[in-house]
């Protein structure tokens, strides 16, 4: 029984580290590539994330703004508003690595894709 109990607690124990090491990490300053109906360009974002939270700051056509958002395993999602759009993200994480999709409210619709600098 007690032999069990441990093979049990170790097999947890490595589906929760597995767990753990799978999850990405965004903190840092991204460079990412927009397509949208309207044209294109390039944001860069500034990302600290604690946990599922993610906050930071975005620079690109519209100015500054406050970022906020959540990052579930290899999923993200963000926001931000500027010059009265409110653009909203949504993608995966592979490493140094992100891409999605993005709505920016009137402007339109569209794609990313970038990376970690």
């Amino acid at each position: 029984m007690r032999k069990s109990a441990l093979v049990v607690m170790g097999v947890f124990l490595s589906m929760l580290i597995a767990v753990t090491l799978s999850a990405a990490d965004v903190t840092g300053t991204w460079k990412l590539d927009v397509v949208l109906d309207a044209g294109s360009g390039t944001a860069t974002f500034a990302f600290k994330q604690d946990g599922e939270k993610l906050t930071g700051k975005y620079r690109g056509v519209l100015g500054e703004a406050d970022v906020t958002g959540t990052v579930k395993e290899d999923k993200i999602e963000f926001s931000f508003s500027g010059r009265g759009v409110d653009a909203h993200y949504t993608g995966k994480v592979a490493g140094d690595a992100m891409e999605g999709t993005c709505e920016y409210g009137q402007i339109g619709s569209g794609t990313f894709k970038g990376k970690k600098q």
